[in-house]
């Protein structure tokens, strides 16, 4: 099932797209300018990420190696912090920077996010042969209508790369589920966060819709 195409308009609100070396840049840049985003900017500069009206974190790679990377680059994590929880900012994290938002995760060891939504960021159980892992390519999203910012997330197909998945604290904050040898998160809400384990980059029809649904998001 797919989800209408990104309504045609331009969003005149900044949109910082944080840049710490582990994230897909430019096909995000790309999305979220297809999706009306007129002003998007590839920064690391914490001065940036305070005055944005929008952040999205993007991922990819091992969560440890992300962790460590996102908090190398000085005065970073305070300045999301600031803009998001005191601002009150919308936040997106993409793929592994959905995953930076749990307590801890344990690929390559145990490493401490940023826990703005409690949980951890487990392995994928290998429980049936038939299974594979990566869980990669398309699945299907199915929304719970149970949580904060539940007109964001439409049922439908996206696109997954991941070995490990979150496991939040509490379920109230399961935005949407997917199914790979049982449910596993393909997104959370709360408050004015939202993250999905999907690419929405790669997602095509569906992702950019999400994303110009993400530009008009008012939490």
């Amino acid at each position: 099932m797919r989800c209408p195409a990104p309504r045609a308009c331009s969003v005149a609100e900044t949109v910082a797209l944080v840049d710490y070396g582990a994230g897909n840049l430019h096909s995000v840049e790309n999305a979220l300018r297809a999706a009306g985003a007129e002003f998007v900017t590839v920064t690391s500069d914490p001065h940036v990420v305070r005055a944005a009206d929008r952040i999205v974190l993007p991922g990819v790679g091992a969560f440890a190696a992300c962790a460590a990377a996102l908090r190398k680059v000085p005065g970073l994590v305070e300045a999301m912090t600031e803009r998001v929880h005191v601002g009150g900012a919308p936040f997106l994290g993409i793929c592994v920077g959905m995953q930076l938002l749990a307590t801890r995760g344990v690929e390559h060891g145990v490493s401490q996010g940023l826990d703005w939504i409690g949980g951890e960021v487990l392995p994928i159980a290998r429980t049936d042969p038939a299974i594979k892992v990566p869980h990669m390519g398309w699945n299907d999203v199915a929304p719970t209508r149970h949580h904060d910012g539940a007109e964001l997330i439409e049922p439908g197909e996206a696109y997954f790369l991941h070995s490990y998945h979150f496991v939040p604290g509490e379920g109230r904050h399961i935005a949407a589920l997917t199914d790979h040898g049982g449910g596993i998160v393909a997104a959370l809400a709360r408050d004015n966060l939202l993250g999905v384990q999907f690419h929405p980059e790669k997602s095509q029809t569906y992702g950019l819709a999400l994303l110009a649904r993400f530009l008009e998001w008012k939490p």
